[in-house]
């Protein structure tokens, strides 16, 4: 029994022994040490040296609200002694799941009225490419089943939506099932070359179309895209990209899927990506933010044109998950929305990401080893670069990221690395003096990566 444990490395054996960590290279990570996170309040964890560290990445992009918000917990407790599960299947509902639908049926986007219910983001997104293959089956068009993504797009970990996905490296590992092809993203750093940024923005979206001309509109069901790639790098598009994207999607007649698992409930400084960017979804997925990662939770918003014809034509859609709408889950998820509007973070998130980039330019603008900064309220990266001038990658993509990674976790810093981009995403509720620490330690971490790498940059 763990309770007989005690002492860190007890911790960290049994933990090697046992558990097999998501996205990680074992061995490698037997060989060193597992940090044990043990406590959070605010924007900060403690580890079991006792260590505070600031977390710059919202958990998993998710601790919107942050650490330790007793509204929260009473919400969950009071639904446990009430009523802590019962299903959604054989005609049933419970209070929290009909309060939660109508609340997010008033929050999102137009036209987005009925909600169906999942766990993580990956059985949202599974759950949205299931309805579109329906929708078009039962419109008579069975053909109509690609689905197109986006390179570096990340919609989860499942079959399907890491096929929906453009991680290459899931893709060589498990394969990718049919039916599934992708584009370019509108990463201007990365392929704008001497394109300014609204002409790489139409440039990219004319992939789309290329696209749908080779593979023949009549064969493709949806494109699938988050309004900012987040796991691909915090890719922000140019404002061109989204109004060309949703035109030509509707010209062909192809259902678009907003991706709002990480840019939902204010991360942008807006509600929703889409509110961002202006996209008007036929779906919508999201989890993360529902919930503050409080407790598993997501959604499928499905827009109207697609939920009558499930609703009045389909018959019995067979699909579903023993958790779909779990009332403990729903709870927290609406006084997370509470929470979030009493505190007004949407836009908190907007004024203090201002103020971040603000310290940002000051601190690293200048900086040899930067060669962007971008962000969208309190979602960003920090593209390292091996010359600046030229936007060029450093030979080994992903090695200058790891190392800069490695700094900050010994700096109490959260950041992950995307390829060689410093990504962030700390919870809304990140004050102007946590701002300057955070930055503070931002800088010291380059600096440090810099004098390892400076004698390989032009």
């Amino acid at each position: 029994m763990l309770d007989d444990i005690s002492g860190i490395m007890d911790w960290q054996g049994v933990d090697s022994a046992h558990h097999l960590h998501p996205f990680s290279d074992h061995k490698s990570l037997h060989a060193g040490k597992v940090r044990i996170i043990t406590a959070a309040d605010g924007v900060f964890l403690t580890d079991s040296d006792g260590n505070r560290i600031l977390d710059g990445m919202s958990g998993l992009w998710c601790v919107n609200v942050g650490y330790g918000q007793q509204s929260l917990v009473d919400a969950a407790a009071a639904q446990m002694r009430t009523l802590p599960f019962y299903n959604t299947f054989f005609k049933t509902s419970t209070p929290p799941v009909i309060e939660l639908s109508q609340r997010l049926a008033r929050l999102t986007p137009a036209g987005l009225n009925h909600v169906f219910f999942a766990c993580s983001g990956s059985e949202a997104v599974d759950s949205a490419l299931r309805m579109v293959r329906v929708f078009w089956q039962t419109k008579g068009l069975p053909e109509k089943r690609i689905i197109l993504g986006r390179e570096y797009g990340y919609h989860g970990s499942t079959t399907l939506g890491a096929s929906a996905g453009g991680m290459v490296d899931m893709h060589r590992q498990a394969g990718r099932m049919p039916d599934f092809d992708h584009v370019m993203p509108p990463y201007w750093y990365g392929y704008g070359g001497q394109m300014g940024s609204e002409e790489f923005g139409l440039y990219a979206a004319k992939q789309l179309a290329e696209r749908i001309a080779a593979l023949g509109a009549h064969n493709i069901a949806a494109f699938i895209a988050e309004p900012i790639q987040g796991a691909g790098g915090v890719i922000i598009p140019p404002e061109t990209y989204w109004p060309e994207i949703q035109r030509i999607c509707r010209a062909h007649d192809i259902l678009i899927i907003a991706d709002e698992v990480i840019c939902g409930f204010g991360r942008t400084g807006h509600m929703f990506g889409s509110d961002r960017f202006g996209i008007e979804p036929d779906l919508m997925t999201m989890a993360k933010g529902i919930s503050s990662g409080y407790i598993p939770l997501s959604a499928v918003m499905v827009g109207d044109r697609v939920a009558e014809t499930l609703i009045n034509d389909t018959g019995e859609f067979y699909h579903g998950f023993t958790y779909s709408g779990h009332p403990v889950a729903c709870a927290v998820a609406l006084a997370n929305l509470d929470l979030i509007e009493e505190q007004g973070l949407v836009a908190r998130a907007a004024e203090m990401g201002a103020l971040l980039r603000a310290k940002l330019d000051e601190a690293l603008g200048d900086h040899p080893l930067v060669g962007e900064i971008r962000n969208e309220g309190l979602i960003g990266a920090i593209e390292l670069t091996s010359d600046k001038r030229n936007r060029a990658f450093f030979d080994k993509r992903g090695r200058v990221g790891t190392i800069c990674r490695d700094f900050c976790f010994g700096n109490n810093l959260v950041m992950r690395a995307v390829r060689d981009s410093m990504v962030f995403a700390p919870p809304l509720i990140i004050s102007a003096d946590e701002i300057d620490e955070m930055v503070g330690k931002v800088k010291k971490s380059i600096d440090q990566t810099y004098d390892v790498v400076k004698h390989e940059m032009s």
